[in-house]
């Protein structure tokens, strides 16, 4: 199963429109997929409290986490990184076992022209400093309000086109590093 997960918690998000738009991506290609969308986060889990004990109503996400054998990021860009909600919730998971040999996909998105670029970048150094495996086939989404038509439809196709040569590779490369994984979390601990 790959876990998608929508790095912000703004309503009406943008980026929320384009994890759809990859959800039924790997819906078509007969993907398991789980969706994580931050804004659904409890309002305990950012009571200070939460970083000694987790709330039990943060389980559903952390277990969406754990029993993933992928994760694809999806992240706006907010003034030049990702939300600070995605780095909380980040923060939040088990240590190292949430991260740690396990393969990670990142879509970038934003209005500028880079499509969120600095976000992606600055996600992979944390990922990879959690030892995740890096998928490197990377998608920026620039000016993502113009991949919309007017009736709130993805009609980019060029776009499209790299979104699904993403998440089919994506898809391949879980599948690779799936017994790989295993293996070593088993001699690392």
């Amino acid at each position: 199963m790959i876990t998608l997960l929508l790095g912000t918690n703004r309503p009406d998000a943008t980026s929320r429109k384009i994890a759809h738009v990859i959800e039924a991506i790997y819906k078509d290609m007969g993907q398991d997929i789980c969706f994580i969308d931050l804004g659904a986060l409890p309002a305990e889990i950012f009571n200070p409290c939460a970083y000694a004990e987790k709330p039990e109503s943060f389980k559903p996400f952390r277990n969406a986490v754990l029993e993933a054998d992928g994760l694809h990021v999806v992240t706006p860009e907010y003034n030049g990184g990702f939300p600070g909600v995605l780095k909380y919730f980040i923060d939040m998971l088990p240590f190292p076992e949430s991260l740690e040999a396990r393969p990670a996909a990142f879509t970038g998105v934003a209005a500028g022209q880079f499509g969120a670029l600095r976000p992606v970048e600055q996600l992979q150094q944390i990922f990879g400093y959690r030892n995740a495996y890096l998928y490197p086939k990377r998608v920026f989404i620039p000016a993502v309000h113009h991949a919309f038509n007017e009736d709130g439809e993805f009609t980019d196709a060029i776009l499209r086109e790299r979104l699904v040569d993403q998440a089919k590779g994506f898809s391949e490369f879980v599948r690779n590093c799936r017994g790989r994984a295993s293996t070593e979390l088993k001699t690392a601990y």
